[in-house]
């Protein structure tokens, strides 16, 4: 059945797949690393500019590694789940450092590093090093699911187990890199999480859940929790004399790690509380915005900006590293939550 599964799935990517992504061009360890953490939660089509744009700041793992923290985040402003950056920066760190540039070449040597798993390491083996390497990504658990009819949540331990086991045994000795990334294709085109075609799909005549029609049950989905709903209250404090405004560094751990942001105080704070403990005044009254909203994957995170305008420039509060009065009119690179940044965008439009 596996000879049948991986002939199949190769034949129809030969004509069919992605053959032209720009990581597959010229393939090094370190242009698939850093596309395998891009698409990690995210689409091809989402990370393909920002692949292009960290490629061009980042040439070499080199680059990436002797770079500040605020460059790396600067770039992947954006593109969400800014731990992967940190973990990608630091991981370069130590290759560049610890290993004398020399990339690892084994799934256990690669997995020891910050934000490599199993499947990440597995996708750079196969696809930069020619070595038999297994993957598991999102797609591949979606296309194996559907095809045995496999019960269970995909990332419930005992479920997960068996799809490593059905992974290796599908994944043939040879072609394994044309064969990872053809599952990869196949789950991200015709057998996409809603509306499978699943009369085009080369693996019909041995899909389980075609045969039965029950393809969009498959895979389960995790038991839906309501997303609870947090607050918060950010303060946009404009320079009186430029077109700056105050962010602040956030802790390197948490949400938004590392990334600049607006002051934040609770909704039951006053923003002059704020302004006393900082020894800032305001010279006309706060504006209040509407609140907005940011989702993460486990809450929401209601945002009301209030916008101060302050009675002088309080360089008493550049306290090095912690501080920065980012300009409107000419941004530096530094790495911005999202919401953030288009309060920023916003505000900037207003000059």
């Amino acid at each position: 059945m596996n000879n049948s599964f991986s002939s199949e799935l190769l034949s129809w990517f030969a004509d069919h797949g992605r053959h032209d992504l720009p990581w597959q061009s010229d393939k090094t360890p370190y242009k698939v690393w850093v596309s395998e953490i891009m698409l990690q939660q995210t689409q091809v089509a989402t990370v393909i500019p920002y692949f292009k744009r960290f490629m061009a700041r980042f040439p070499s793992l080199e680059d990436l590694a002797l770079a500040e923290e605020d460059q790396v985040l600067h770039q992947w402003t954006g593109l969400g789940y800014y731990a992967r950056a940190r973990n990608l920066h630091k991981t370069a760190q130590i290759i560049h450092h610890e290993m004398k540039g020399q990339f690892p070449d084994t799934v256990e040597e690669l997995t020891a590093l910050p934000g490599i798993g199993r499947s990440t390491a597995g996708g750079i083996i196969a696809s930069s090093m020619n070595k038999h390497a297994v993957i598991l990504d999102g797609n591949v658990k979606r296309v194996l699911c559907r095809y045995l009819c496999l019960e269970g949540w995909p990332d419930q331990p005992a479920t997960n187990k068996k799809l490593w086991e059905h992974a290796e045994k599908f994944t043939p000795a040879e072609n394994f890199a044309e064969f990872n990334q053809a599952i990869m294709d196949l789950g991200a085109s015709l057998c996409s999480k809603s509306n499978p075609a699943c009369e085009m799909c080369p693996l019909k005549d041995g899909c389980k859940a075609f045969k039965t029609g029950r393809a969009t049950e498959f895979p389960h989905k995790k038991p839906k929790k309501k997303l609870p709903v947090k607050a918060t209250t950010m303060l946009v404090l404009q320079n009186p004399h430029s077109t700056s405004v105050l962010l602040e560094k956030r802790p390197p751990s948490g949400i938004w790690g590392g990334l600049w942001s607006l002051p934040e105080i609770s909704v039951n704070t006053s923003p002059d509380s704020f302004l006393l403990v900082h020894g800032l005044k305001k010279q006309a009254e706060e504006e209040r915005w509407q609140p907005i909203r940011h989702t993460f994957s486990h809450y929401h995170l209601d945002i009301t900006p209030v916008l101060i305008s302050l009675e002088k420039s309080p360089d008493a509060v550049m306290e090095k590293g912690r501080w920065h009065w980012y300009d409107l009119q000419s941004p530096g690179q530094l790495g911005l939550a999202a919401p953030v940044k288009k309060l920023l965008d916003a505000l900037a439009q207003k000059i």
